[in-house]
């Protein structure tokens, strides 16, 4: 049984990370979305247990996928949960270079090696950032987010 771990902060998941998700759960027999968080940086716009259960809530409807909260390496977490692969989703050239070095550093320094995924269909150049910009700006989020996830940042930012 393989199991996949896709991390991330999250900080919000968008179409594009379930996109990335719902492609890694056709591959693997499970996938675990990690939660990154940095206890020493601010908790960013959501707190991490935050992100946790909205996307808990943004993945129910694929069995295979567990949502877990870490902290540290991501290597040391895909030891912890039982991973055996980092799967990381790519959205062209300039994901393409960083993911490959982080790529490198994670198989030569724990053996953990990354499988990418490209980025598909309408979401593919989404990014968390500019979710967050355009709703703090009052603009239309909800074709880039899933509706949980849109009505939670309403209610933060309103």
């Amino acid at each position: 049984m393989t199991t996949a771990l896709y991390p991330g902060s999250f900080d919000p998941i968008h179409n594009g990370h379930l996109a990335i998700i719902e492609d890694a759960a056709r591959i693997f027999d499970s996938v675990i979305v990690a939660v990154g968080h940095n206890p020493e940086k601010p908790s960013g716009f959501f707190l991490p247990e935050q992100r946790v259960e909205l996307i808990r809530a943004s993945l129910a409807h694929l069995p295979t996928v567990t949502v877990e909260l870490f902290a540290g390496l991501v290597t040391s977490a895909a030891k912890e949960l039982g991973a055996t692969v980092l799967v990381k989703g790519i959205r062209g050239a300039i994901d393409l270079d960083a993911e490959m070095q982080q790529a490198h550093m994670n198989r030569t320094t724990a053996s953990v090696p990354t499988v990418f995924l490209p980025a598909n269909g309408d979401s593919a150049s989404v990014s968390s950032t500019y979710v967050r910009q355009i709703a703090m700006m009052g603009g239309d989020i909800s074709a880039v987010v899933p509706a949980n996830i849109a009505r939670a940042i309403a209610e933060k930012v309103s």
